[in-house]
């Protein structure tokens, strides 16, 4: 079965921060990149700061996180448009600026795509989709430096870097080779990069993943030319299941990561028919896994392909972005893949599956997918890192690790406590919606509030819900 998820970059990625393109009410950012729904309130002279934020609070439904009493007289706070319209007329306040974020922290978008000179990574830098889904305001705080997120994932795919200084490799499974050749070692470059998405280190080198430090297992079901078959996933199944079954409570794996595709669809009956991938699927979600999976990189329907058509998995679509933050504002273009065009900032990949049927839709969700820094086995193919460590791909399969992280840290930080792999996926899905919805700003070109007929994506995660 070919792996047919492997969309690689044919260049860097040269996508720059942009200015913020924000509306000010009376002030803009200054230059800052816009938090949206977050606005600087700033009173006229003589106001007493406490007294006035107070009143707004009861008056307005302003959701106040600082109050400012000697630099000026004002607050910072989470506004609705209501709020904000009527705050714009009210005799104390003077102005109102949307508020904007500043970081001491580089992404990862110069032009050789690194945050040092010559591109070798010697200092840490912050992949553009692990800034989009805010993934450095988790509970982890991806890119702060101090946290490791404790759960295990596991990587099923070509095998991991074992010797990557900059991922937590613990153990795996090799389901492709035997006997002395047997190692879950990656030979290609594919799992490491879908590795270092959901768990790179925060250690102040190379790139951070979404949930840094997680426990990585890797699973290898692909060879060296990112082909497996049925037989090698299921190994690769049946051994992240036994984690859940045997003896020690230490391995047991939480999550686990699929960025491959073949071709079959969902029964509706966990394989009682005549599908023994999809038994086995079923059966490690009843052990307590829960399932991120690339949905394709052909603009389909992916009902066609599996496990991305299993009702029992997260299927992630992708989305374009190129500077790490919602709006649009990057109109270069600027990310040269080996796919079709057109490639706009924060609109649907154009490469993505899609779903179309309501079961379907009901296990979809959207992550960024094109110009993804991470990790790579060394020496890879290919990358702006001359050491070969680390570099750009594009693809669905890189839009699931985001997602398979995303889950991680719900399940680490406790907002998913207690909850089966299904409840999982329906409050991931729910949660990101409700944000979206709070936060208009935040999606994309194809989400369900601006969708594209016939063509359902989902809602863009977010790391930072957790």
């Amino acid at each position: 079965m070919k792996n047919l998820l492997r969309f690689v970059v044919g260049g860097l990625c040269l996508a720059g921060v942009a200015a913020a393109s924000a509306t000010p009410v009376v002030g803009g950012t200054s230059g800052a990149q816009a938090i949206p729904g977050h606005y600087i309130v700033v009173l006229k002279d003589g106001s007493d700061s406490a007294t006035v934020a107070a009143k707004h609070e009861v008056k307005y439904g302003a959701d106040v996180s600082h109050v400012y009493r000697y630099a000026f007289k004002g607050y910072a706070a989470k506004l609705s448009a209501s709020a904000l319209s009527a705050l714009t007329a009210d005799k104390d306040v003077r102005s109102v600026t949307e508020d904007g974020e500043f970081s001491a922290a580089s992404t990862c978008t110069g032009a050789d795509g690194s945050a040092s000179p010559g591109g070798l990574y010697a200092a840490q830098c912050l992949p553009t989709g692990i800034d989009r889904v805010d993934a450095d305001r988790s509970t982890a705080r991806s890119g702060d430096g101090r946290r490791s997120v404790d759960i295990d994932v596991a990587v099923l795919d070509t095998g991991i870097d074992l010797n990557h200084p900059d991922l937590n490799v613990v153990g795996g499974k090799d389901c492709v080779g035997s006997g002395k050749r047997a190692s879950f070692d990656d030979p290609d470059y594919h799992g490491t990069h879908v590795a270092g998405t959901i768990g790179a280190l925060d250690n102040g080198i190379g790139v951070v993943g979404v949930a840094p430090g997680a426990r990585l297992w890797a699973v290898r079901v692909l060879d060296e030319r990112g082909i497996g078959s049925k037989s090698t996933i299921i190994c690769g199944i049946d051994f992240v299941t036994s984690t859940r079954l045997d003896a020690d409570p230490a391995n047991d794996v939480a999550v686990a990561n699929m960025s491959i595709l073949g071709k079959g669809s969902d029964d509706g009956g966990c394989g009682q028919t005549n599908d023994a991938l999809h038994v086995a699927i079923c059966n490690s979600v009843a052990a307590g896994v829960t399932y991120a999976v690339a949905a394709g990189n052909r603009p389909i329907d992916f009902q066609g392909g599996v496990p991305a058509a299993y009702d029992e998995v997260l299927t992630a679509t992708a989305v374009t972005d190129l500077d790490g933050r919602p709006g649009g504002l990057d109109p270069r273009n600027s990310c040269p893949i080996s796919g079709p065009p057109p490639i706009v900032d924060d609109t649907v990949a154009s490469f993505s599956a899609f779903a179309t049927l309501p079961t379907d839709q009901a296990h979809t969700i959207a992550a960024p997918g094109v110009c993804i820094t991470s990790t790579l086995a060394s020496p890879g193919p290919f990358g702006n890192d001359p050491n070969g460590l680390f570099g750009n791909d594009a693809g669905t399969s890189m839009a699931a690790p985001h997602v398979s992280g995303t889950v991680a840290l719900c399940i680490a930080s406790g907002a998913c406590a207690g909850l089966t792999p299904l409840q999982i996926i329906q409050k991931i899905r729910s949660d990101a919606a409700a944000y979206n919805g709070a936060t208009p700003g935040y999606g994309f070109e194809g989400d369900p509030f601006r969708p594209i007929s016939g063509k359902y994506y989902g809602y863009l995660i977010r790391a930072g819900l957790y």
